[in-house]
C-alpha cells in the first residue's frame, strides 16, 4: 500500500460479499494505504488473498479507520457500526439494520448520491451509510431515469432471486440437490430452505413476520424503493420468489407512470442512464439473462413494452449480479464517492484528537 490514502476496514471479510469487497477494492484501485479484514473469531488469523490477515473485532482494533465496509449481518452491524463511526470512520453497511433509520442515508451510487451529504447534518447515527437490499438496488437503478422523466405512480414487481443471496450454504444445497436428483437418488431433507430448491421455484424469498402475509424481502423492496427515490407516494406490490439460479437476480417490473411515456422514450432514457445496459431485441432472442449478468457490475434491462391493460404502464425485465451491484460493488462505489466528495479523513482525525484531549 502507498503511504498515502485511507485506512479501510472490511467487516465480514470471509463471506461471499466481504470477499468480493476486498477484490473490488484492489481491482478498482481504491486509494487505501491499508486494508484490514475483520471476521468472526473462528476466522481470526486466517490469511486471505494479497497476504491480508483476518483480525477480530475489539474496541482497540477498530481505532484509526477512515471507512469501514460491513457485510456481517444485522446483529454485528447493530453493535459495531456505531462503534466504528464513533471512532471516526464512515461505515457503509450492507445489512438491513440501518436502512430505514431516518437519520441514515440509504444510497445507490447512480440514483441518489446527494444523500451522502446527510452525513454532515449530525444526528445520533452520523457516520453510517446504508446499502440497499440487492433486489431493490438493481430495480431503482433502472427506475431512476423513468421516475425523473414521467414520475411513478405504481409498481408491480415479481423477483426471481438467486440462491447466492441466501449465502454459501444455499448454493451448496442447490448444487447437492441437483446432483442427487440428476443421478436419480433421493435428496436429503432441505436445511437452508423450507422446501427443495433444485428444479423448483419457491414463492418465499425471505421470512414471514408474525401477522404479516408479506416476506421481509418484499417489505424491503417496497419501503427501500420509496426512500431511495424520495417518493413515499409510490404504490408498490411485490412478490419475491427464490429460483434455482446460483448468481443473478431477475425481476419482472410493471411501471405505471404519472405522465405518458412510450417504450421508445424509455429505451432512450435507459440507454443514457449510468450503470444501465439495454438488451432489447426479443425477436432475435436478445434480452437480459442471469448467466450473462453474473460477474458484471451493470444493471441489464430488456423486454421494454407497453402494458396493454393500461395506457400509462410499461413492462420490463431487469437483471443484475446480486453479489456485485446488488451488494459489494455499490459499497465500494459509495466509498469512492465519499473520497471524491472529500467526506473521508476528517472524522477519523477529529476522533483521535478528542481521545487525546480526554
Amino acid at each position: 500500500m502507498s503511504s498515502e490514502g485511507y485506512r479501510v476496514a472490511v467487516v465480514g471479510a470471509t463471506g461471499q460479499v466481504g470477499t468480493l469487497m476486498l477484490r473490488l477494492l484492489r481491482e478498482r484501485q481504491y486509494p487505501a494505504r491499508e486494508i484490514v479484514p475483520f471476521a468472526s473469531a473462528r476466522s481470526v488469523g486466517r490469511e486471505l488473498e494479497g497476504g491480508l490477515v483476518v483480525r477480530g473485532l475489539s474496541e482497540d482494533a477498530i481505532e484509526g479507520f477512515d471507512v469501514a465496509l460491513f457485510s456481517a449481518g444485522g446483529s454485528t452491524s447493530e453493535e459495531w457500526a456505531p462503534a466504528f463511526a464513533q471512532a471516526g470512520a464512515i461505515v457503509i453497511d450492507n445489512s438491513s439494520r440501518w436502512r430505514m433509520h431516518e437519520e441514515v442515508p440509504l444510497v445507490v451510487s447512480e440514483v441518489n448520491p446527494g444523500a451522502l451529504e446527510q452525513l454532515t447534518a449530525g444526528g445520533e447515527h452520523r457516520g453510517i451509510v446504508a446499502n440497499p437490499n440487492c433486489s431493490t438496488m438493481q430495480m431503482v437503478v433502472a427506475l431512476k431515469p423513468i421516475h425523473d422523466e414521467a414520475g411513478i405512480e405504481r409498481l408491480v414487481v415479481s423477483t426471481y432471486q438467486a440462491v447466492s443471496g441466501t449465502g454459501r450454504r444455499a448454493v451448496e444445497e442447490l448444487l447437492e440437490q441437483s446432483h442427487t436428483l440428476l443421478h436419480e437418488r433421493e435428496i436429503a431433507p432441505p436445511q437452508v430452505y423450507t422446501h427443495q430448491i433444485a428444479f423448483n421455484a419457491l414463492p418465499q424469498a425471505g421470512r414471514f413476520a408474525e401477522g404479516d402475509d408479506h416476506t421481509d424481502e418484499e417489505r424491503k423492496l417496497m419501503n427501500e424503493t420509496r426512500k431511495i427515490l424520495g417518493d413515499p407516494s409510490i404504490r408498490i406490490s411485490a412478490t419475491c420468489v427464490r429460483v434455482p439460479v446460483v448468481t443473478g437476480h431477475s425481476e419482472a417490473v410493471n411501471v405505471q407512470t404519472r405522465d405518458p411515456l412510450s417504450p421508445e422514450r424509455a429505451r432512450e432514457l435507459l440507454n443514457a442512464a449510468p450503470g444501465v445496459r439495454v438488451i432489447d431485441d426479443p425477436h432475435r432472442a436478445s434480452y437480459p439473462q442471469a448467466i450473462d449478468a453474473a460477474g458484471r457490475d451493470e444493471v441489464y434491462v430488456g423486454r421494454i413494452r407497453r402494458d396493454p391493460g393500461h395506457e400509462r404502464a410499461l413492462d420490463m425485465w431487469i437483471v443484475a449480479d446480486n453479489l456485485r451491484k446488488g451488494a459489494a460493488t455499490n459499497a465500494v462505489q459509495l466509498a469512492e464517492l465519499l473520497h471524491a466528495r472529500g467526506l473521508l479523513g476528517s472524522r477519523a482525525g477529529a476522533a483521535r484528537a478528542a481521545r487525546s484531549a480526554a
